[in-house]
């Protein structure tokens, strides 16, 4: 008899449902595993999270580990005109400047020639400069040189001292060679021409002359010079940038300590932590079932980490006048955050910036409250810290349980397979049962007729 090919046909029997029950019956075994998939990967998500949390809380640790935030300055200009950076040098102070007058590049002009196109050079034609050192420069032109030849001849040349420019006056072109750099010595105080086609084609006209000159300003009563507007180490460490309304201004300068930098450094530290607990908060809270806990609950990472910064917190930083984050109006409070009286702060950092620093960078890298932080979050970041090494065991787990997973998948359907086998010669033995039954019944019915029997 041919085999059937779809289950259920030859018995009437709904198989193919009853296989199906069957399989759907065998993959619950795959369940369990599915779900510590789930949970490892929600782990090494959650992992990632406090990882992003407490290298933000580690950079706002470092920076107050770093000395030079207890030594900035910063300036205050009273006035419009000048503009006051303080560098590693300065110290605190207040001054009073008076702007004479502001530097400015010297500059010379030519006589004027009608065509700028005109073809002024000679076969060794050139010009020489003459600046306010006392030296000379010169520059070659090729034979036939324009005006605007020469223009270009000059700014080519690193060397030139200048920079040239065309001017149309309403009459002509004028060449005008300006310094490029400001001051008395660096400024250009003449210009002769030499080699041209026509010798007085082009001259100079001293009545354009403008002179290099140095800026002069007073600072609490010190006559001082400067080539540039830019002025250096008249207060030390301390520079000052004049502007062209800054002449015939008197200004002032104070040099002060940057408390603010410091505070905010500090707010940023409270505000890192608080945020990194709240982060572990909502990862290791405790749900009514294991779809609304958080990812890490009694992880022992989390809980080491917790404990260890807790203790760095709480314990005493010896060798200065604070040695205690009460003192600095720092709490930590019942629920783990910290907890900031700005108040205190301040005066803390007004009355004593140098116990402050102490007390957070003491004097090595290790000794303060921000070294030891820094010390217990290297355990926890970085490719050998502890975190790290959480998130690489729940990805070899969930190796393990992909392989596990496509393991029972192939049982299961090697399985499913032969119930498959047994239900098709289930139909076909019942397919010859019924057609056997149908048979006798027929011979039976042709029997009782020969016979005169009623059925």
């Amino acid at each position: 008899m041919a085999s059937i090919s779809a289950l259920g046909v030859g018995s009437g029997l709904d198989l193919t449902g009853l296989l199906d029950q069957l399989r759907a019956a065998e993959r619950q075994k795959l369940q369990p595993i599915t779900a510590q998939r789930t949970q490892e990967q929600a782990k090494i998500s959650a992992f990632g999270r406090l990882q992003s949390a407490l290298n933000k809380f580690q950079d706002a640790t470092a920076k107050l580990n770093d000395p030079k935030l207890y030594q900035g300055l910063k300036t205050q200009v009273r006035g419009d005109g000048m503009t006051a950076s303080a560098g590693a040098t300065a110290t605190p102070g207040n001054y009073e400047v008076e702007v004479l007058h502001t530097a400015r590049a010297g500059s010379v002009a030519t006589t004027r020639v009608t065509d700028s196109s005109e073809a002024l050079a000679g076969p060794n034609a050139s010009l020489e400069l003459s600046f306010g050192d006392g030296s000379t420069r010169t520059v070659t032109f090729d034979e036939g040189a324009t005006l605007v030849d020469m223009r270009n001849a000059i700014n080519a040349d690193a060397d030139a001292g200048v920079n040239a420019a065309i001017i149309f006056d309403g009459q002509g072109h004028r060449l005008v060679l300006s310094s490029r750099e400001s001051g008395v010595d660096a400024g250009v105080t003449g210009v002769s021409f030499a080699g041209l086609a026509d010798p007085g084609a082009l001259a100079e006209d001293t009545a354009a002359r403008q002179a290099g000159r140095d800026a002069e300003l007073k600072i609490n009563g010190i006559t001082i010079t400067s080539a540039t507007n830019r002025v250096e180490g008249a207060i030390q460490g301390v520079t000052l940038e004049l502007t062209a309304d800054s002449a015939g201004k008197t200004l002032g300068v104070t040099v002060q300590r940057d408390t603010d930098s410091l505070k905010e450094a500090v707010k940023s530290f409270v505000s890192a932590y608080n945020e990194m607990k709240s982060t572990i908060g909502r990862m290791t809270a405790a749900g009514s079932d294991a779809t609304s806990a958080g990812e890490l609950v009694g992880d022992r990472v989390v809980r080491s980490l917790e404990s260890r910064l807790s203790r760095d917190l709480t314990n005493l930083v010896p060798g200065g006048d604070i040695t205690m984050m009460s003192q600095l109006g720092i709490s930590l409070r019942p629920n783990g955050r910290l907890e900031l009286d700005e108040s205190k702060l301040d005066d803390a950092i007004a009355t004593n910036q140098q116990a402050v620093a102490d007390f957070f960078a003491g004097d090595s890298k290790e000794a303060g409250l921000a070294g030891r932080l820094g010390d217990s979050m290297k355990r926890y970041l970085g490719d050998g810290g502890l975190i790290k090494s959480s998130i690489t065991s729940s990805e070899t787990r969930i190796d393990s349980l992909k392989a596990r997973f496509e393991r029972m998948e192939t049982s299961i359907e090697r399985s499913i397979e032969r119930y498959r086998k047994q239900f098709s010669q289930l139909d076909m033995m019942m397919a010859q049962m019924n057609s056997m039954s149908a048979y006798l019944s027929q011979q039976f019915d042709i029997m009782n007729a020969q016979l005169g029997r009623r059925r």
